[in-house]
């Protein structure tokens, strides 16, 4: 027979209400009551059905997860670090892909929150950084955490978790420095994100500290897409004056940008070198492996479901959880990078 509240009360010698509260994560619960009600949930292997805790209550144990991105690996990390947060709370997790540059995206959303009865959101970009998003779900009351590009916290965005592109594409950079390279291009992502200009913020600030301008003809438009890299680095390599390395914006634009490489008959690394970033999938699958910086999407969706959460937990007001953890993605160096060759 299927497992009740009413088994995890008995057991715990404690009320269905006292189960509940745990359940909830009421901050009031006494910390003796909450290993005893925690003990008993775990020895009874109790899942609590959210929808039915739906129904039942004023309160909604769903969140949401809006996306468009044409990243196939990212959202496959941000859906695992979300759904590990709202198991280990009792929650559910709505996914809704769209389009975040239809006309009327804003009520999309809207319609969702109150359709579904979400306790509140999760926002990636391009969502998280479209100020008409957040003004919206604050005028329906709405709770919701943003992951944004950004470096150093700021009173002007709350709720936020932060992704230092710039420091980890400033570290990429000069890694591909001090290997002797100084003709390095760079390969865009889609400029409504903000990772694409904080990553070619970061890349020009560490060849200025170097004294190096940037080459206007090595810097690219693009998209975060294999097929960009690969129209890219084509581009690239029919210059007279070609680059030594090339900085793409993500692992899948570098991917891309090896293979063509590959169809030029250019070594890489002997004759190029090539980075990427996120540390995806793509970093690993090609040959040589890239280097790249290791951003843990899944760590920090799962933060910002853990800051979410904090919200919808009664007793707790948002002035209270205003946080804004940063997470600076760490070099990984690999074989697709060598000592320049000239």
């Amino acid at each position: 027979m299927k497992v009740t509240i009413n088994d995890v009360a008995e057991l715990a010698g404690v009320s269905i209400k006292t189960v509940s509260r745990v359940m909830n994560n009421e901050p009031s619960v006494k910390k003796t009551t909450l290993d005893k009600v925690t003990a008993a949930i775990t020895q009874l292997n109790y899942q609590p059905n959210a929808a039915a805790r739906n129904l039942a209550s004023t309160r909604s144990y769903s969140i949401g997860y809006i996306y468009d991105n044409p990243n196939a690996y990212y959202i496959i990390d941000m859906q695992k670090g979300l759904l590990d947060a709202c198991r280990k709370h009792g929650y559910e997790l709505l996914i809704h892909p769209t389009n975040a540059k239809s006309a009327n995206i804003v009520q999309e959303v809207i319609d969702v929150v109150q359709h579904s009865r979400l306790a509140g959101l999760v926002l990636t970009p391009p969502f998280s950084e479209m100020p008409e998003i957040a003004e919206a779900l604050e005028r329906i009351e709405v709770d919701f955490v943003r992951i944004i590009s950004g470096s150093t916290p700021s009173p002007k965005l709350t709720n936020c978790v932060l992704v230092d592109d710039f420091t980890a594409a400033f570290k990429i950079t000069n890694h591909l420095l001090e290997l002797g390279h100084t003709d390095i291009a760079f390969l865009c992502g889609d400029e409504e994100h903000s990772s694409s200009g904080e990553r070619l913020a970061g890349f020009q600030a560490a060849l200025t500290k170097r004294g190096i301008q940037a080459n206007p003809k090595f810097v690219l438009p693009g998209s975060y897409s294999f097929e960009s890299g690969i129209k890219g680095a084509k581009h690239l390599l029919g210059l007279t004056h070609k680059p030594t390395a090339i900085f793409a914006c993500n692992d899948e634009i570098a991917a891309g940008a090896l293979f063509s490489a590959r169809l030029a008959n250019v070594a890489i690394p002997e004759q190029l070198s090539i980075v990427g970033f996120e540390n995806s999938p793509f970093s690993r699958q090609t040959w040589p492996p890239l280097t790249t910086a290791n951003q843990p999407n899944s760590t920090i969706a799962s933060q910002a479901a853990e800051l979410l959460f904090r919200h919808t937990r009664p007793g707790n007001t948002r002035s209270a959880v205003e946080q804004q953890p940063v997470f600076i993605p760490e070099l990984l160096v690999r074989e697709s990078t060598a000592i320049c060759p000239r």
